[in-house]
């Protein structure tokens, strides 16, 4: 599948990029959001080369289906919506995280 055959294409812009390594960077930053992170950069169409989803998931250790939810996301939601994580109210860790 070529890059301009997918249905859900990320453009991340150079800010962009540069926000998004500087959280990488960060030693608080989790591994889902790193992962999210990862395979933003890996599909961003402005920053080639572009991989396909099944390169993506063998580099990172990823399932192909995470890939296809993170990148579905980015372009529905938005950066911000797709780097935060969703914690439930009752979570312990949310409840550490808040504190």
């Amino acid at each position: 599948m070529t890059p301009t055959s997918k249905k859900y294409i990320v453009k991340l812009s150079d800010d962009d990029l540069k926000r998004l390594d500087k959280i990488l960077r960060q030693k608080n930053t989790s591994e889902t959001v790193a992962n999210r992170i990862r395979i933003l950069k890996d599909m961003d169409a402005n920053h080639p080369p572009v991989k396909t989803y099944k390169q993506c998931a063998s580099d990172h250790g990823i399932s192909e289906p995470t890939i296809t939810n993170v990148v579905r996301k980015f372009v529905n939601e938005g950066l911000d919506a797709t780097i935060k994580l969703k914690r439930s109210v009752n979570s312990d860790n949310a409840k550490l995280m808040d504190v």
